[in-house]
């Protein structure tokens, strides 16, 4: 969640900055501009005044009459233009009248372009005020400014500058370069800021998504710890915990009503299969009913015996120590082998010595109900194959059986409680072991997963954990501690 929220935060605090940086920018060149135009202006103004009283034009072809101010205005427009390397002139209305004064000599109004776009607006009164923008990147920009000569209210003249921009767009490049600074200096604190915002609103989501796996995987005691976060994740993390609460009360008295009842129901159970058994004396011997009927009592032994088995499964807390789990599966392996050769059956072991985080005497008997499962599906002749093997996260005991298997539609509903498959209802069981197994794993960690065997049969995978609880690499040296119970 947090990598999908964090780029949309990013990509509105950019637009946000973005939106800000450019008008920024585009007035910091316009202000460059509009001084160099203010200075330029005031130059015209002073070159204007100037011209106003130059009086005397040259006739053209014929020698040129001597002006003192004529000279004087010639001086200042050279000594300008040798000073700031600013083109500058005054220009008379008529095109073909040589100019009152001029610096550099070549410098004149061409017939089209900014320039005699300036000098044709000066005729008319209107002085430059707003040319047109020149931006860093215009190399060949320039900034053409005009004003008139007014003498007795007409015009006489124009007076035209022609600015190089080389310093003003240098201007604006550092002060674009220092906006640009300013923009990724507020773009670090915002996604600074993001990140905490973030954090801070998913810190909840992230504990809250943590204590519903723990939940899932049978850990019913984890709870949503006091975080932070916005009023309305705590008050969901109160409400989760409640919840949790409740469904914990409600599997408790399902656990224990499973157990009570099982236990109750021996006894009487007991009484009934003896009552049968001195029943059947004083009937012919081998009545096919008298035989059915303590069949059918021995079957509901086993089942009553398997769900108070489940029950405490489900009930009772693991005792998590680092054990061998391949001299554990050698061991069991070894239990079930004298029954494996009366079914006919080879039993095939490859345990390495791997070690895993696990309660012995679960692991013992989850793995026993999955041997002894896969040992009455596989015929005469086949085998049934007990591998251990291991990666950087878990320890998985693979049994793999080369019994009829299951279709896909079934793989999905096997550890379900009482259910079996329909092709097997004629070999006993109570459909209770594989939800054992599962529920004995599951109280440490662990996990079963069932797959098809190719060519055929089925393959299930007990798993646990190489960490301990805590996550935390366990001692490479701790001393190994199994239990086993006998079948």
């Amino acid at each position: 969640m947090r990598a999908r929220l964090l780029p949309l935060l990013i990509v509105l605090m950019a637009g946000v900055l973005l939106a800000l940086g450019f008008p920024l920018a585009v007035s910091l060149a316009s202000a460059q501009q509009q001084k160099v135009v203010v200075d330029r202006i005031d130059d015209t103004a002073r070159f204007a005044s100037l011209a106003q009283f130059v009086t005397t034009r040259s006739e053209g072809s014929g020698e040129a009459e001597t002006d003192e101010r004529r000279q004087t205005l010639q001086k200042e427009l050279a000594r300008y233009y040798d000073v700031y390397g600013i083109r500058a002139g005054v220009f008379y209305r008529e095109p073909d009248v040589p100019p009152m004064g001029r610096a550099p000599a070549a410098f004149q109004v061409p017939p089209r372009g900014q320039m005699r776009a300036a000098f044709d607006e000066a005729l008319y009164s209107r002085g430059s005020h707003d040319p047109p923008q020149v931006w860093p990147w215009q190399r060949d920009g320039r900034i053409v400014v005009a004003s008139p000569v007014i003498r007795d209210g007409d015009v006489v003249a124009v007076v035209v500058t022609d600015s190089p921009t080389g310093m003003m767009r240098a201007k604006t490049v550092r002060g674009w370069a220092v906006i640009a600074l300013g923009e990724v200096a507020a773009m670090l604190l915002a996604v600074g800021a993001a990140l905490r915002l973030t954090g801070w609103v998913l810190r909840p989501v992230r504990v809250l998504d943590a204590t519903t796996h723990d939940i899932a995987t049978g850990r019913l005691k984890s709870r949503v710890a006091a975080a932070g976060g916005p009023p309305e994740l705590r008050r969901l993390a109160r409400s989760f915990n409640e919840m949790a609460d409740n469904v914990e009360d409600v599997l408790e008295q399902q656990r224990a009503f499973v157990a009570d009842a099982s236990h109750q129901l021996r006894n009487p159970l007991a009484a009934l299969m003896l009552r049968i058994e001195v029943l059947s004396y004083e009937l012919p011997e081998g009545n096919e009913e008298i035989t059915s009927v303590q069949a059918e009592g021995k079957r509901l032994a086993r089942v009553l015996d398997d769900l108070l088995d489940l029950a405490l499964a489900e009930h009772a807390p693991a005792d998590l120590q680092l054990t061998d789990i391949g001299e554990l599966a050698a061991e069991r392996v070894e239990a079930w082998r004298l029954t494996a050769q009366d079914k006919g059956v080879r039993l095939v072991a490859d345990c390495p010595a791997v070690t895993g985080w696990a309660d012995p005497v679960a692991l013992s008997s989850a793995l026993d109900a999955v041997v002894d499962n896969a040992l009455k599906f596989t015929p005469r002749g086949e085998q049934v194959r007990v591998a251990v093997t291991a990666n950087g996260r878990s320890t998985a005991v693979e049994v793999a059986d080369g019994g009829p298997g299951l279709r896909e539609e079934e793989l999905a509903r096997i550890g379900d409680r009482f259910w079996r498959s329909g092709q097997h209802q004629n070999i006993k069981g109570s459909g209770l072991g594989l939800s054992i197994s599962r529920a004995l794993l599951t109280a440490g960690g662990g996990s079963i997963t069932y797959a098809p065997h190719e060519p055929h049969g089925l393959k299930v995978t007990l798993c646990v954990p190489r960490t301990p609880p805590g996550g935390e690499p366990g001692p490479s040296a701790a001393p190994v501690r199994q239990g086993f119970t006998e079948r």
